[in-house]
């Protein structure tokens, strides 16, 4: 081999080399950003199904009609979980926050039977809790249904300002992320642009000149993802053990949704970036190749 192309060979091996670490670094913003819808989508869960109400009995109520109305609102479809606190239950935990028996000196405590009710996520808002406290309030055993409506309304317009904030910033660094990717591969197209004017002069067809570009840039973009894949799953693995609950909010599928869409990106990415910025070099005049 001369030492001339020996030079040129060095020369596209650091060129493929600059352009997958460049696309890497690319897709491992990317991956960071699904990986934070993901893990805000989780946390907005969290909060929403730990938001609740207490369903407040009458002293009527017998111990079989409480767990027959305990059992019935646990088949709601809004219902994640149900606790029944019976009115031995209650004084029992008063007695453990108090440190001592209520009785010894507020003499008969006027405890009442109750079930808290954890709701799914998607009906921890005030308007659906109302039409649930209606359909409640129509059994005969059912006293009060009592909730937080300043805290539900909070958490919801919290958890919708966050939700915006980050669709935001997304949008801004999925943008940012794209033209970088977009100007590595182009540059590595323009290092070539003259065996591409060859290629076109000796009849070459546009798709036959496309086609090892583009099979070159995927087999780059899965390596780059790849490589993303493995950035995303050191810092994760990082944040899990130095943040107390993140871990939890992480789930396998998070991960494999994540490791997916960041390769899926990888290819698509690639794919049409690499295709039209062919396409302009391929349809640009003579002249204009000197002047880029």
């Amino acid at each position: 081999m001369t030492s001339k192309n020996k030079i040129s060979s060095s020369t596209f091996f650091g060129a493929r080399i600059t352009s997958i670490i460049s696309s890497s670094l690319v897709l491992f913003l990317l991956g960071i950003l699904v990986v934070m819808s993901l893990i805000t989508k989780e946390l907005s869960s969290y909060v929403k199904e730990n938001i609740g109400f207490s369903v407040i009995l009458s002293d009527r109520i017998s111990e079989s009609e409480m767990n027959k109305l305990e059992q019935k609102i646990n088949t709601a479809n809004y219902v994640k979980s149900t606790d029944v606190f019976t009115k031995e239950r209650a004084l029992k935990e008063l007695a453990e926050e108090l440190g001592e028996d209520p009785k010894k000196f507020m003499g008969n405590v006027p405890l009442m039977a109750s079930i808290d009710v954890k709701l799914k996520s998607d009906y921890a808002n005030n308007d659906s809790i109302a039409q649930i406290e209606k359909e409640l309030r129509a059994n005969k055993y059912v006293r009060e249904v009592v909730y937080r409506k300043d805290l539900i309304q909070m958490v919801n317009d919290n958890m919708s300002r966050i939700g915006f904030v980050l669709l935001t910033v997304a949008l801004v660094l999925m943008l940012i992320s794209v033209v970088l990717l977009n100007n590595t591969i182009r540059l590595h197209i323009y290092s070539k642009r003259f065996l591409l004017r060859t290629m076109k002069l000796v009849g070459a067809t546009h798709g036959f000149i496309r086609r090892p570009f583009i099979i070159s840039n995927i087999y780059n973009g899965i390596l780059a993802a790849f490589i993303a894949i493995g950035l995303l799953s050191g810092v994760l693995y990082f944040l899990a053990n130095e943040i107390d609950g993140l871990g939890a909010l992480i789930s396998a599928q998070s991960l494999l949704i994540s490791f997916g869409v960041v390769l899926i990106l990888g290819i698509l990415l690639s794919f049409l970036i690499t295709y039209f910025s062919l396409t302009r070099f391929l349809r640009m005049k003579k002249e204009n190749l000197y002047s880029i």
